[in-house]
């Protein structure tokens, strides 16, 4: 940070959010908002029977059987806490969630099961202040990653961290509380905000459950501030809060600050067309690409896939089998590939468990090395994939430019085909089950009581 921010600088982020209204929203801010929605519904019904969920879901709800909101998945009825954490690990649990690359950082996952477990306490909530309260959360989401961005690097998990901070404020937003009780809503979940990025090095499944921790956080946090509790004041600028704390001092606060309210984050948000982590997307695309060409994965000598530094850290590790374990999976670029290659697509099948130890994806997987490439900047998206054939030929082929980013986006055909795909295979519905729910999500503004019907809506 070059100059200091002074003691108010927390209050006066708050502030600006205090004064937000739905009627202040761009048309396109509204629009992406929505397809947020619709998409982080579509991968928790695409959730159902996940590993990891089903054990969650079952500890939850041996603890709780009734309460104030609902976990989607079994319609199970459950404290506004623990709501937030069973949806916001489905969410995240297939690793098919949206992200905002610049910011590194998974907003609807956390910001989705915030508000809606808000909403659901708080009485019948409109569609418009549902709306405007996940736009507050996946706003901050995208700035806070983008001020921080060194934030994956330092060893965090974004997500969990800036979901905590921004959940918190969406909820107190949600609740009507001022700028004073914004800023202790920010406080109590900067209080409790965490989550390291080793779970995902370690392809473990904490990983899937740290939005969870982040939404039950922030709706805990956001509670307690309007029933008076106070938090900390200066929690992001404070000589321990966020910036020095857990960021070093390494942070551009204008990126967070400078035009809030006025220019959006929001609309480059990406939703992802395969499942699996964000950071070797690019590298899928070429597989599928080289696929389309004629590449057999059974011709295959040698596969090296050069990646950016953080993309490297969080995917490039040697695929290991022997695991079983589906996140491990989903977080290795050799293995992700060498489907790709193999099958010229990536869909949720990809990673069943009896997909895993597939010889003709382990052979691909055992001549693969993904290395840290110089020649793609640390923090880029960008993937290069080099192919030497038993043959003796060698194919190379870059991608700068990611499927489902705002440089190259989804359509809404496709959106809606993702949608209708997850709620099929994880809840049973049928293509007008679920057309009824993208329905109310496309015309919520015009709902009196939004959690209500989004949760009545969801197919069983």
């Amino acid at each position: 940070m070059a100059r200091p921010l002074g003691d108010d600088y927390s209050l006066r982020i708050c502030e600006q959010i205090a004064r937000w209204r739905y009627e202040d929203l761009p048309p396109e801010v509204i629009r992406t908002v929505k397809r947020l929605l619709l998409d982080t519904l579509g991968v928790i019904g695409g959730a159902v029977g996940a590993p990891g969920i089903v054990e969650l879901d079952r500890r939850l709800s041996g603890w709780e059987t009734d309460g104030a909101a609902t976990g989607l998945i079994g319609k199970r009825r459950y404290s506004p806490p623990s709501a937030a954490l069973a949806n916001g690990a489905a969410a995240h649990a297939l690793d098919f969630d949206d992200q905002h690359d610049p910011a590194r950082s998974h907003a609807s996952c956390v910001i989705l099961p915030t508000v809606l477990a808000t909403a659901e306490a708080a009485g019948d909530v409109s569609g418009k202040e549902f709306l405007l309260s996940f736009a507050v959360g996946a706003e901050l989401v995208a700035r806070l990653g983008v001020a921080c961005s060194r934030s994956l690097a330092h060893g965090w998990h974004p997500t969990m961290v800036f979901g905590t901070l921004a959940g918190g404020l969406a909820a107190a937003k949600l609740l009507g509380l001022d700028a004073e009780g914004l800023r202790n809503a920010l406080g109590m979940a900067y209080h409790q905000a965490g989550g390291s990025a080793q779970s995902m090095r370690d392809g473990v499944l904490s990983k899937r459950l740290g939005p969870g921790f982040a939404a039950r956080n922030a709706v805990l946090g956001a509670f307690l501030a309007a029933d008076g509790l106070t938090g900390t004041v200066r929690s992001l600028e404070g000589n321990a809060g966020l910036f020095s704390l857990y960021e070093r001092d390494e942070v551009e606060p204008e990126a967070l600050t400078g035009g809030l309210g006025k220019t959006w984050q929001i609309p480059g948000y990406s939703f992802k067309p395969w499942p699996g982590c964000r950071c070797h997307h690019a590298a899928v695309g070429l597989g599928i690409q080289m696929h389309a060409q004629g590449v057999k994965a059974a011709d295959v000598e040698r596969v090296e896939i050069g990646l950016g530094h953080l993309n490297w850290l969080t995917v490039g590790a040697p695929y290991e089998p022997a695991s079983g374990s589906v996140t491990h999976a989903q977080f290795s670029a050799a293995y992700s590939f060498a489907r790709a290659l193999s099958d010229g697509r990536l869909d949720l099948h990809s990673y069943d468990k009896a997909a895993l130890d597939d010889p003709r994806i382990v052979s691909v997987t055992c001549r693969t090395e993904v290395i840290d490439d110089p020649a793609i900047d640390p923090a880029s998206q960008a993937a290069r994939a080099a192919i030497t054939l038993k043959n003796g030929t060698k194919i190379e082929v870059r991608a700068d430019v990611v499927k489902g980013s705002p440089a190259d986006p989804l359509s809404e055909a496709e959106l809606l085909a993702k949608f209708r795909g997850c709620m099929a295979l994880g809840t049973q519905a049928t293509e007008a089950q679920a057309d009824r729910l993208a329905s109310i999500v496309m015309n919520l503004e015009d709902v009196t009581a939004a959690a209500r019907e989004l949760v009545a809506a969801f197919p069983d």
